[in-house]
């Protein structure tokens, strides 16, 4: 099985709310772990915002702005993946574009190869061009890599009929269809990358990052957040 994780930047954070909680990433780093010695092929997409939320800005071009984010994303991926090494994994992190010698360029073979050898492999840099958001990005590689399902690991327990933050009464899915999220704007992920999740027949697990062993959970019996179904 090959799935796509994503880790919100805000996540990574933890209780700091900017930059990195190396608890937390570590937590996060022994779950996968766990799915890796059991076989599973781990990808993982890290968004930006614990350093850089660009469109927060009205001063600087949107262009400008989502490339800082892309960089915030890489620097994300590096600091991930070495909490991973240093729990025992093997890791990779591939960019769209050019890094030096921090990254390598991202190829399906190349991400492939990685895989075939039990490396996790992660995808920075969003897709290399503005106006897209790391949800895409994250669509985008789990259909090119021919992943299983998506795990979106976020502060929220699943996907809800209205935010839970405003509204007391609002009611949880247990599963609902990707066709459902976007005729209701629910915004599990962006409006875009919902789109292309529905035509590429993509499913994601929505789960709460903070619930114990949740990572791990998504793929059992004991999953407790909502299956998107495509």
């Amino acid at each position: 099985m090959r799935i796509l994780l994503k880790l919100s930047g805000e996540a990574l954070a933890g209780p700091n709310k900017m930059g990195f909680d190396e608890e937390t990433v570590r937590r996060v780093a022994l779950q996968v772990k766990k799915l890796v010695d059991d076989g599973v092929e781990v990808g993982v997409v890290t968004g930006g915002g614990n350093f850089w939320r660009g469109r927060s800005s009205e001063n600087i071009d949107r262009t400008k702005a989502d490339q800082i984010g892309m960089l915030a994303t890489v620097m994300n991926c590096i600091y991930v993946s070495e909490i991973f090494r240093s729990v025992g994994m093997m890791t990779n992190v591939l960019t769209p574009f050019e890094c030096g010698s921090f990254t390598k360029l991202f190829s399906k073979d190349r991400a492939n190869k990685y895989f075939a050898h039990g490396q996790v492999v992660f995808f920075a840099g969003g897709t290399g061009h503005p106006y897209f958001s790391t949800d895409t990005g994250v669509v985008l590689r789990a259909i090119e890599v021919d992943a299983d399902v998506i795990l979106l690991a976020k502060s929220i327990d699943g996907v809800y009929d209205s935010d839970p933050a405003k509204n007391p009464n609002a009611v949880k899915f247990d599963e609902i269809s990707i066709d459902e999220v976007i005729a209701k704007n629910l915004q599990v992920v962006d409006m875009t990358a919902s789109i292309l999740a529905r035509d590429n027949k993509m499913p994601m697990w929505v789960f709460a990052l903070g619930e114990e062993n949740s990572i791990v959970n998504a793929l059992s019996d004991n999953f407790k957040g909502t299956k998107v179904t495509v």
